[in-house]
């Protein structure tokens, strides 16, 4: 007998009881690991007005939905999962400062233009393979920590050297590439 994947609901209502606390009061809410996993973001999310830090990461989950009602939402935990795309994101844009989205299967940032206020974005280990995606982080004028490395684009440079200068180059704002901060020429 397959088991029956675990709901946003579910999970925050088992959250509750381990916490002995209110959900919808917490700023830090941490739904990774569930067993059995949850596949879909959902509107019970949407719950979590407090929440500033949401982790569901190592989960199944293959799109972002759900947290419309986030309004606190600084940062948003999705690592290990099956999303595809950043769609979904934009409901947040307007607060959401980090992004952690490593080891999933996106392979186009259409969308990460929205993220004004995006200082932290960890996309390691995902499936980008052109420079056009990557330049959509120009949009981010707030961006200044990204991690970018396991992506198709960074392995398919001649060198880690040539990768640096050319991400730093198209990324200006930029300061920290990969956990390497950037010193840049100020002359």
């Amino acid at each position: 007998m397959a088991l029956k994947p675990t709901t946003c609901k579910d999970a925050i209502a088992r959250w509750e009881k381990a916490k002995e606390e209110t959900a919808a009061e917490a700023k830090v809410i941490e739904l990774q690991f569930q067993w059995p996993p949850i596949e879909k973001m959902d509107g019970a999310l949407s719950t979590l007005v407090n929440c500033e830090k949401l982790s569901l990461s190592s989960n199944m989950i293959d799109k972002i939905a759900g947290i419309a009602g986030m309004r606190n939402l600084k940062i948003l935990s999705l690592g290990r999962n099956y999303i595809k795309s950043l769609a979904g994101i934009e409901t947040v844009a307007d607060t959401l400062e980090e992004l952690w989205i490593s080891y999933n299967s996106i392979d186009k940032l259409k969308g990460v233009g929205a993220l004004k206020n995006l200082r932290i974005f960890y996309i390691s280990n995902n499936t980008i393979k052109e420079w056009a995606e990557f330049n959509r982080l120009q949009e981010c004028p707030a961006l200044r920590d990204l991690v970018f490395i396991g992506n198709p684009l960074c392995e398919n440079q001649p060198d880690v050297e040539t990768w640096r200068t050319q991400a730093s180059n198209r990324l200006q704002q930029i300061t920290k590439l990969d956990g390497i901060p950037i010193v840049r020429d100020t002359d």
